[in-house]
């Protein structure tokens, strides 16, 4: 499988190249720079795999919940690619490539992922591995909330916390619920992670037509 990954939805910008097992990545922390990023990105890693766009065999994206723009700006250039290549689509939420990253980090198997969504509020998404999977699996629809309304009620023991909603509501939402953070830096989704659960989507026959593909936001556009 020669399969693309895009990741646009926070300050971070990223592409990863998933090819015979192996992923090569590309990832800037780079707010409001993703359009002039994410092409050349992309154009690198085919370029360092030797293969053309032509050759991809199908395309993982992360479709949010998350900044409109950059959450826009992943779908647009993965359906644009997609519909001249005809390629299918893996569509992946960006909680849970959040939350695969802190699997893949930390070995930890219950994930409490958050994004700041503004406005007093925070995306989040409760996300688990199962024993006999390599992968996080959703425990509840990602769902935008405000901090001091997140149910404490977390469905298993030892929950690690990850993201940018947590570092900015940590001092309500760590009494609130009980999750301890993902030690170390700040932590935002990632291509490579999306290019993992994109994977498993696809094998289990769960891609999309490019002109089907729907962004996540939880929240209407403004």
């Amino acid at each position: 499988m020669k399969l693309l990954a895009l990741e646009t939805a926070t300050d971070a910008c990223s592409a990863a190249l998933f090819i015979g097992g192996a992923i090569r990545e590309r990832f800037e922390l780079a707010p409001q720079r993703h359009t002039k990023l994410l092409l050349p990105m992309v154009g690198a890693l085919c370029a360092e795999a030797g293969i053309t766009p032509a050759e991809l065999e199908a395309i993982a994206v992360s479709v949010g919940p998350g900044a409109f723009t950059g959450v826009r700006i992943a779908a647009s250039i993965a359906q644009g690619l997609a519909i001249a290549h005809e390629l299918p689509i893996a569509p992946v939420s960006t909680l849970a490539a959040l939350a695969q990253g802190t699997f893949r980090r930390t070995g930890r198997r219950c994930v409490l992922a958050t994004l700041d969504a503004r406005r007093g509020e925070i995306y989040v998404g409760r996300y688990a591995v199962p024993p006999d999977c390599s992968s996080v699996t959703a425990l509840a629809p990602d769902a935008l909330c405000a901090p001091d309304a997140l149910d404490p009620a977390l469905p298993a023991p030892d929950w690690i916390a990850t993201g940018p909603g947590w570092q900015a509501y940590r001092d309500t939402l760590e009494p609130r619920c009980g999750a301890r953070a993902e030690p170390g830096e700040l932590q935002h989704p990632r291509a490579l992670d999306v290019a993992t659960l994109g994977l498993a989507i696809l094998q289990a026959g769960g891609g999309v037509a490019p002109e089907l593909l729907q962004p996540v936001y939880l929240r209407g556009a403004i």
